[in-house]
């Protein structure tokens, strides 16, 4: 038994450290009232703000998806905790809205390091027998760590002095005690290149993977909208409509969506991705459907069920489009499909975002929302749509 935990030793403490990382990237999430309080700026500015991050995170992708693969993953990673730090270091600092639009735009660039050099380290420190529990170890650093930022924030900023600037000094303090574990860790990558051999990427879309990938892609879509709106605006939301000033519960209730992802991705491991994708479809479109009830009723328990219900639906879609679009790809060139279909996620939590922040101002917060709702509900009806009438036609033609 205790030789089977120093096994896993290795791959628990790279968890550790992308938790740490994710967890920087939601940090902010409670606090954006305080910022509007403090430079006075609207909610396109919020929203904007909020966005920023995800263009850093396409960037990356683009540009450098493959320097774990080429440089090494602790290099990569260790890359990835200085713009995280870098970034903390920029809201400490924040005394005029650059310092935020800096901020985020740096904890993007952090974020796409990670997300795929992380999820391979996790996996390669697993011992030989234990793929699956590794999975499973990366998917809840992942999105547990992007629960875990808006939670410690709100407790910090509620219950604790110096809101604006406490969170990210413990963040700080985080990134650096995960630089010295990361240290300590073993390289995966036996043949390692100089960065200057990483190159950009380009999107690639084999045309066998297209009637897989479109799907998948618009309910990623869907999905990563949904965080993105609700993470960036739910705080005004409750605060402003519900009269919810405490930070801790909007911190809860923004971690709520977050936690209830990574059940759903455990859930679609065992559903397996040909029913998970369809129901998750499902489980989105309830999902927006409580954000709609919440929105037009200002009651505070449809909030909570739209962010356990979306989701959950946001986890069973992704990891279920994932697991179809890895499948359908040819060995050679999945990394580069799969990358295209986290750009497709991104850009679901940039556009769409900036969207509502627009309409807020001639609509109100409310009515935004509510525009936003019934496009993504157009979405998720045709992709889920879709996807059944194509089990249908697979299943008459198998003899």
């Amino acid at each position: 038994m205790a030789g089977d935990r120093r096994g896993w030793l290795p791959c628990l403490l790279a968890g550790a450290v992308f938790v740490v990382c994710m967890a920087g990237t939601t940090l902010p999430t409670p606090l954006y009232p305080l910022y509007q309080e403090e430079f006075g700026f609207s909610e396109l500015t919020v929203t904007v703000v909020y966005a920023v991050y995800a263009f850093g995170v396409i960037g990356v992708l683009l540009l450098a998806g493959n320097a774990s693969d080429t440089i090494g993953r602790r290099p990569t990673l260790g890359w990835g905790l200085a713009f995280a730090a870098a970034s903390a270091v920029c809201f400490l600092c924040a005394d005029a809205l650059g310092w935020l639009y800096a901020g985020r735009l740096l904890s993007g660039l952090s974020a796409g390091l990670f997300t795929g050099a992380a999820t391979a380290y996790v996996m390669e420190l697993a011992p030989p027998d234990g793929a699956a529990r590794a999975t499973l170890v990366a998917t809840a650093a992942n999105m547990g760590g992007l629960g875990c930022g808006p939670l410690l924030a709100g407790l910090l900023a509620e219950y604790a002095p110096e809101p604006l600037l406490l969170p990210f000094a413990v963040h700080l303090a985080l990134v650096a005690v995960s630089a010295l574990v990361l240290q300590r860790l073993p390289e995966t990558v036996a043949e390692r290149r100089p960065l200057r051999a990483v190159r950009p990427r380009k999107p690639t879309l084999p045309a066998r993977v297209r009637a897989v990938f479109v799907p998948a892609a618009v309910a990623s879509f869907v999905g990563f909208a949904l965080f993105g709106v609700f993470t960036s605006v739910s705080p005004a939301f409750l605060a402003r409509y519900l009269h919810v000033d405490n930070h801790a519960v909007s911190g809860l209730v923004v971690a709520l969506a977050f936690f209830a992802s990574t059940a759903g991705q455990v859930a679609a491991g065992r559903v397996g991705a040909t029913r998970s994708l369809p129901l998750g479809c499902a489980v989105l479109f309830a999902g927006l459907v409580l954000l709609a009830a919440a929105l037009a009723t200002d009651h505070l328990v449809y909030v909570v069920l739209a962010a356990l219900v979306g989701g959950t639906g946001q986890g069973l879609a992704f990891r279920a489009a994932l697991s179809a679009v890895a499948a359908a790809s040819p060995p050679d060139r999945r990394a580069a499909v799969i990358s295209s279909l986290f750009v497709v996620a991104y850009t679901g939590i940039s556009i769409p975002v900036i969207g509502v922040g627009l309409l807020a101002d001639p609509l109100g917060l409310e009515g935004a929302g509510i525009v936003f709702i019934a496009c993504m509900l157009v979405l998720a009806a045709t992709a889920g749509t879709y996807l059944l009438h194509r089990a249908r036609t697979r299943a008459r033609a198998t003899p």
